[in-house]
């Protein structure tokens, strides 16, 4: 009777071992098929056919392409490209109008208006760039965690949170800060930031709510893998498509918005160039003076544009179904 018992003891945990080692081999193939890409990473022709297709799908895209790139020169080469200093005052030279000498004319202490516009580039693309970057990663981990988590965390989040930001203007609110902690690049930066999470964090929420029920998070999760494993590693990654698409509309915003604060006069100090101080300057002239306000005027214009013409590109080129339609 006792070798019985042991044959049949034995018998059940050979069936148990096996089991454990047929879902283990199950779930580890659920999860290599649902993150690993099926089909082989396109080669580099391939990637520059697909690309070039696109932009000639998309002509405002490669011009907004374009555009930016030409910004970016600017800001990242303005001492060599600018050509005078745009901090130079020429009294004689007041209120000229474009010329020669100076090709889009001087404002009311004779700076050149060119050079002030190149060094205004410098001004946009860092306050921009810093300020989605800061709204973009406090949105991915409060967005991820209240997503992920659910429950009293997610209501906090999402309930008591968010509305209290969304309940009062952003430009209102980085108007108090920098009111209160005075102007600069940094406290810019922070105001334009404080309101500016809110909807990454949504848009990420929203994004997890739905991932985090899919099978490959599932197989992850019963081979064992950590909540941060499983966020970093397996959601974030499946929902970083529709981020991408907000984060390049949200950079037309910033620059849009530091342009406002500094025509307010809560941006940089003078006599730091930006295309906003350069509005506020020029608006006692609008009359006499046009070139004042037009040219930062569209300085300001196009580089919204650009970034809003890629975001839509890039939304369109990151949905299937839009490229099916499109034929790319």
């Amino acid at each position: 009777m006792q070798s019985g018992h042991a044959l049949q003891c034995s018998f059940y945990e050979n069936t148990s071992r096996k089991r454990t080692q047929v879902d283990t081999v199950y779930y580890s193939t659920v999860l290599n098929a649902a993150i690993s890409p099926r089909d082989p990473p396109p080669n580099r022709s391939r990637l520059l056919q697909r690309v070039g297709g696109s932009v000639c799908q998309n002509p405002l895209a490669a011009t907004g392409v374009v555009l930016i790139f030409i910004f970016l020169i600017f800001a990242l080469f303005a001492p060599r490209i600018a050509p005078q200093d745009p901090a130079s005052i020429n009294l004689p030279a007041r209120l000229e109008t474009p010329s020669r000498a100076h090709w889009l004319g001087t404002d009311e202490l004779g700076r050149d208006i060119l050079a002030r516009i190149i060094y205004g580039a410098r001004i946009s693309m860092l306050v921009g760039s810093c300020v989605v970057a800061a709204s973009l990663s406090l949105g991915l981990f409060i967005g991820s965690i209240a997503g992920f988590y659910g429950g009293a965390i997610d209501r906090f989040v999402n309930v008591i949170l968010m509305n209290a930001f969304l309940s009062f203007p952003g430009i209102l609110l980085a108007i108090a800060f920098v009111a209160f902690r005075g102007p600069g690049i940094f406290n810019l930066v922070l105001a334009l930031s404080l309101g500016g999470w809110v909807g990454y964090a949504r848009l990420v929420r929203g994004q997890v709510l739905a991932t985090r029920e899919r099978e490959f998070v599932e197989a992850a999760r019963a081979l064992g893998a950590s909540d941060f494993r499983i966020i970093v590693r397996h959601i974030l990654p499946n929902i970083i498509q529709p981020v991408i698409v907000q984060a390049a509309i949200g950079m037309a915003g910033a620059i849009l918005a530091e342009a406002t604060m500094s025509f307010l006069g809560l941006g940089v100090p003078p006599p730091t160039a930006s295309w906003g101080t350069m509005l506020n300057d020029g608006r006692t002239h609008l009359f006499d003076a046009p070139h004042l306000v037009l040219f930062p005027a569209l300085a300001v214009m196009l580089a919204v544009l650009s970034f809003n013409f890629i975001g839509d590109a890039l939304r369109d080129y990151l949905d299937p179904r839009a490229r099916i339609e499109a034929g790319i």
